[in-house]
């Protein structure tokens, strides 16, 4: 299967690059496309022919749409496999987890939109509750996608969600593997503390330039 063309652009090249590296750590210019990572990409059968290294070439070439419009950054399931394989230690769910806040806050709408609303009810929960609590992650989640789908008349499909996971719930209930308890960490306040100050780190850094 043959990969899709990427697209260069010089005006962009530079600045894009720079703040992917910035934001996930990864020295993305050391990437020599040796395709070890797409050999080993334990979601590449799911993503066609888009595989870690292209997605790395899309950046260094500066194709912003690309980077922030295609399904491995919302199937990568951070395995870390291919940081492992790499000869320069990059590790491309560092990469795929930041162009997923990019995404957000370009507010470009996801290719996988229940992936995104997965994602948005994990941290929601994680931040609220310092770990997840099951019962209402997978409520919110839920209910996000319920949302979307009510707002294009899709009723259908909302039942038919609710049906299967009401289902699954039982399932999962007969075997004691549901927990109704709500738990929480001690360092809440010190995660949301954390959590504010690198907004306001980044909103700064963005009224700077």
């Amino acid at each position: 299967m043959t990969a899709s063309v990427l697209e260069f652009s010089p005006e962009n090249t530079r600045p894009f690059l720079q703040e992917v590296m910035e934001q996930s750590g990864q020295m993305l210019t050391a990437c020599y496309q040796c395709r070890k990572c797409a050999a080993g990409c334990t979601v590449g059968d799911e993503t066609g022919s888009f595989t870690p290294n292209i997605l790395i070439r899309a950046i260094v070439l500066g194709d912003r749409e690309t980077a922030l419009n295609n399904e491995l950054i919302w199937k990568c399931v951070s395995c870390y496999t291919c940081g492992t394989r790499c000869p320069n230690d990059i590790q491309t769910a560092r990469i795929t987890e930041t162009l997923k806040k990019m995404a957000k806050k370009a507010h470009v709408q996801p290719v996988l939109p229940k992936v995104a609303a997965f994602h948005d009810a994990f941290v929601e929960s994680g931040m609220r509750w310092g770990r997840l609590n099951e019962m209402e992650f997978m409520g919110v989640y839920e209910l996000k996608n319920a949302l979307r789908e009510a707002k294009t008349k899709n009723y259908e499909t909302v039942v038919k969600e609710f049906k299967t996971q009401a289902e699954l719930g039982l399932a999962m209930l007969k075997l004691k593997r549901l927990h109704f308890g709500f738990l929480f960490s001690k360092g809440r306040g010190e995660i949301k503390a954390l959590y504010r100050k690198n907004r306001y780190k980044q909103a700064l850094k963005a009224k700077r330039g």
